[in-house]
């Protein structure tokens, strides 16, 4: 296994032209390369180019639709449905996290329920448009079933991540996005290409046993709620996927729980599904509809700093607060390039020669 290194332009020109030969608008190629590209440059590599061929090949399956016609078909003055039209996730959750903040600068807060959409990339992107705005954010997405519950050995769940962004002053925001299962499928695939196990506790294979490489999840097993099993705490993640699953899903008309569409294109959706799509839930509120920005930001900077300061076990290791992680990696690699594993880049390539476009160089 090799790494190459991209330039952050090289792979944004490369995904948005990808994008454009699927039948996006130049808007739509744009914003979509834009979500992927902050995943990679925030060192989430599992949600970021790796993920362009996955697009495509639900593109070539009549899966997603290049030209959708996103719509808001129920509203109130602080909540609205919004349908996706089997658009691209990462062009649909934007335009209802702009309505969400809209509705948050009329009101104090705003909700999107979404559905008929597909796989919205990283939830902190959508999250994040809300700090811009001086307001907290929040994402959630049901996603593929691949997590069984607890006590299960049946895949139930996706990976269902949730994600909730406050703004601060002098420090960076604060960003909590994460996998309510062990671990996100795409660490699973990044391992599988490496042809490393995964660590114990992450996965179980088709009659719920304790497994650790990575095929067993292709071979009818499951991902584990957070938690991993019910001695260490999984019905908490179990718990936490569930809510996730009902305010993106039940809540807005989308396929829910075992229904969700998958995101390979080599399995269909369920037959007699309920509901259309994967489906999103964003919510916006304005921390001014509680108290001031700047007395609130202060705070935050003080919560900040109290934490990065608190006792560590080891000298070397001090607490780490959320967001932290990735806003260093996106320094790194918007100076250093962004790494891929060769793998991926030969999989991008094969999709470039399929659509008659230039090769990652």
């Amino acid at each position: 296994m090799e790494f190459i290194t991209f330039s952050e332009d090289t792979l944004r020109n490369f995904t948005e032209n990808v994008f454009k030969k699927m039948g996006c608008s130049d808007e739509h190629a744009q914003l979509a390369a834009d979500v992927l590209i902050k995943a990679d440059l925030r060192g989430i590599d599992s949600h970021g180019v790796a993920r362009l061929t996955g697009y495509v090949r639900l593109w070539e399956k009549k899966r997603i639709n290049p030209t959708p016609n996103i719509r808001i078909v129920h509203e109130t003055a602080t909540t609205a449905t919004v349908d996706g039209d089997a658009g691209l996730g990462l062009v649909v959750a934007p335009f209802a996290m702009k309505v969400a903040i809209e509705k948050a600068e009329k009101y104090g807060s705003g909700w999107v329920a979404v559905k008929n959409s597909n796989h919205f990339g990283i939830a902190g992107y959508h999250a994040l448009m809300a700090v811009e705005k001086d307001m907290i954010g929040y994402a959630l997405t049901n996603a593929s079933p691949l997590v069984a519950p607890t006590f299960s050995s049946e895949r139930m769940l996706g990976t269902n991540p949730i994600c909730y962004a406050f703004p601060a002053g002098k420090f960076p925001p604060v960003i909590v996005d994460m996998a309510t299962s062990t671990a996100a499928n795409g660490k699973l695939e990044i391992a599988q290409r490496q042809g490393k196990n995964v660590p114990e506790g992450w996965i179980q294979d088709k009659d719920g046993n304790a497994a650790l490489h990575p095929a067993d999840l292709k071979n009818g097993g499951s991902l584990l709620p957070l938690g991993s099993d019910r001695e260490h705490g999984s019905h908490k993640g179990f718990g936490l996927s569930a809510t996730v699953d009902i305010l993106s899903a039940v809540l807005s008309g989308a396929s829910y729980g075992p229904w969700a569409p998958p995101f390979v294109a080599f399995m269909d959706p369920l037959p007699n599904q309920p509901g259309e799509g994967l489906g999103h839930f964003l919510g916006a509120m304005r921390v001014d509809g509680f108290r001031p920005i700047e007395d609130f930001k202060s705070n935050m900077d003080n919560w900040i700093e109290r934490f990065k300061n608190a006792k560590p076990i080891d000298e070397n290791q001090k607490v780490i607060i959320p967001g932290e992680p990735e806003l260093e990696a996106e320094k790194d690699r918007k100076i250093n390039g962004i790494p891929l594993i060769d793998a991926v880049v030969n999989d991008l390539n094969e999709v470039a020669g399929k659509l008659g476009l230039q090769s990652l160089k």
